[in-house]
């Protein structure tokens, strides 16, 4: 008869997931405050950059434009304090899927733009380069921040988390 021992790390996964998904909670949520802070004081600055993707009628982008820092500060919030935070992370991954893709597009069409994600964006001036693949990988891991919490958004210090009477967490299959 054999004996083997336990994997110990497999055993550690449920301890440390919780404070990963933490982890992934605040950090998203530090990423859409600072998009949103930095647009909601230049609302038509965000409207300039949302039309520089020249992917709807200028009417359209400012519209979007100024609703997308409230988006993103909502988002933010709801993260930080852990609140409807599989649905946060629904929308936050719904939005940096439109975000990638239309950085690609933009990319692809030969578009020379700051993409307007941290501040006012628009159209680069000449001689400027616009960094597409770095903001596309970055966004890439802002979503894989998200699809972890999609997968599991139940954290400690979560107002999800107080509702649910927490803990328990440690046997918790969501």
């Amino acid at each position: 008869m054999t004996v083997t021992a336990p994997n110990t790390r497999a055993a550690r996964w449920p301890a440390v997931r919780p404070w990963l998904g933490t982890v992934a909670r605040l950090g998203l949520a530090a990423v859409w405050l600072v998009a949103g802070g930095a647009k909601v004081g230049d609302l038509a600055a965000s409207g300039r950059a949302v039309n520089a993707y020249q992917v709807m009628p200028y009417g359209a982008a400012t519209v979007v434009g100024a609703a997308l820092p409230f988006v993103e500060l909502a988002l933010g919030v709801l993260l930080l304090i852990g609140l409807a935070t599989r649905l946060a992370a629904a929308v936050s991954a719904a939005l940096l899927v439109v975000f990638i893709t239309g950085i690609a597009s933009a990319w692809s069409r030969g578009l020379a733009i700051d993409c307007g994600c941290f501040g006012s964006g628009g159209q680069l001036g000449v001689g400027q380069a616009p960094s597409y693949l770095p903001e596309i990988l970055r966004d890439l891991g802002f979503l894989a921040l998200a699809g972890f919490l999609l997968t599991w958004p139940r954290t400690p210090v979560s107002v999800d988390g107080w509702l649910a009477g927490e803990p328990p967490l440690e046997d918790e299959d969501e």
